[in-house]
């Protein structure tokens, strides 16, 4: 199933390249790529994102902003946008600059929605 849902917001969200499910460990639980992205390095882009992620989550709450849904890393080459699924586990996904950013958080936000019944959330 986890497999399925990754693949889903992937071929969906133009411009998308990649995506995973891990958890805050930084222990990838599936990844999905698509053919023309090798070599991406998709799970070493979720394992140094999740040190980052703890530290937001932590930070959010802190300043009374609650918890944390969705973070989004702009870079020149490469969006990453990160929803949470439940306190243990994450999803992202890895978008070209110009791809569907509006697309990538729909589909990620249900895409999340169906892992945390999986996952037991």
């Amino acid at each position: 199933m986890f497999r399925e849902v990754l693949a889903e917001v992937v071929d969906r969200t133009e411009g998308g390249i990649a995506a995973l499910v891990m958890g805050m460990d930084g222990i990838a639980v599936e990844q999905y790529l698509k053919e023309d992205a090798q070599p991406f390095e998709v799970e070493t882009i979720g394992m140094e994102y999740s040190v980052i992620l703890r530290d937001i989550c932590k930070a959010s709450e802190l300043v009374d902003g609650g918890v944390a849904r969705e973070v989004t890393i702009q870079g020149e080459k490469l969006t990453t946008v990160i929803r949470l699924i439940n306190e243990e586990y994450f999803m992202a996904i890895a978008i070209r600059p110009d791809g569907n950013f509006g697309k990538a958080r729909y589909l990620l936000r249900t895409g999340a929605s169906k892992l945390a019944t999986e996952l037991g959330a």
